[in-house]
């Protein structure tokens, strides 16, 4: 195992939430914490740990440093609505985020690399900022010259949709043609993540 995928397995156990296929499985097997006292007992958290450790898993689900998590909560915060509602849709149009959703990646940082790389195109112009914000009606495909190497061959015949979560309704997804349209704003029920959102945006209110 890679130290990244060690790094991987080791937060997600800590955190209690597969961050990557391998760590679900490693989870499957060990769902405790790592480290010596990992199975004992543990103290009741006080009401600071619970909402870092929310924060903490949705900061690791996207991917995203603290000043980006920040800049998002800030940025949702400001707009009419639930607060922790407009922060996942923020978070959950990013261009880095469709690719997953999609199923032209594997994991977060697959779909990362796979931005930054120029593979990814929206509208026919490529975009190498995973940040990007992808609007309703926009559509996400691979470069054409992207489509014929093996990690997207192996997305274009579906081989990451056993591992990743059903397609949610916000997305229509032609996986053969490696393309992908966001056809409305996503509602938080329906966006396959772990996290108690109220908590993250307590965490945020109270600093």
């Amino acid at each position: 195992m890679s130290s990244q995928s060690r790094s991987k397995t080791r937060l997600s156990r800590a955190l209690g939430i597969p961050l990557t296929p391998k760590a679900a499985r490693y989870l499957e097997k060990r769902p405790y914490a790592p480290g010596e006292h990992g199975r004992t007992k543990r103290k009741a958290d006080s009401d600071y740990a619970v909402r870092l450790r929310e924060k903490q898993r949705l900061r690791a689900q996207y991917g995203l440093g603290e000043k980006q998590l920040r800049i998002a909560f800030n940025d949702a915060h400001r707009r009419a609505g639930m607060t922790g509602d407009n922060l996942v849709e923020a978070l959950e149009t990013r261009l880095d985020a469709l690719v997953l959703r999609a199923g032209f990646a594997r994991t977060t940082s697959q779909a990362r690399q796979f931005v930054t790389h120029r593979h990814i195109l929206v509208d026919g112009k490529i975009v190498d900022r995973p940040s990007f914000k992808v609007k309703p009606g926009q559509l996400i495909h691979v470069k054409a010259k992207s489509e014929g190497t093996e990690p997207f061959q192996v997305a274009a015949a579906g081989g990451h949709l056993d591992v990743l979560p059903k397609t949610p309704g916000y997305l229509e997804v032609e996986i053969d043609k490696l393309q992908a349209r966001l056809v409305r704003a996503p509602k938080r029920a329906e966006v396959p993540i772990q996290c108690e959102t109220q908590l993250v945006v307590e965490y945020y209110a109270a600093r």
